[in-house]
């Protein structure tokens, strides 16, 4: 019996690899932003409980986070990073107490 070469099969093995490949590098990517996501719900959940912060700077906060979450899952995961980066900022209590600065008179 000849041997015939089928790349069907072939074809297929190859796609279903790259698509594994894909989802798995996917799913590593979206636990940064998992990991960085709950460390600021956290921050938040502190400040809230405190009282440091007001609600309408909550809502807006977890507004950025949903829209750190849509960036991340579209694979742009530096971008939710910095997106997750400037919501905590803007959701830590000022400090009570002097600024200090140098050079002023």
């Amino acid at each position: 019996m000849p041997w015939i070469f089928r790349p069907t099969p072939w074809m297929l093995a190859t796609v279903i690899v790259s698509v594994m490949t894909h989802a798995a590098a996917a799913g590593s990517f979206t636990r940064g932003c998992a990991a960085r996501d709950l460390q600021l719900l956290i921050v938040i959940e502190e400040q809230e409980l405190t009282g440091s912060i007001p609600a309408e700077k909550i809502s807006e906060a977890l507004l950025e986070m949903m829209h750190a979450r849509i960036v991340c899952h579209q694979g742009r995961v530096l971008d939710a990073l910095a997106i997750y980066n400037a919501v905590t900022e803007s959701v830590r209590p000022i400090r009570a107490g002097r600024a200090y600065t140098t050079g002023i008179r």
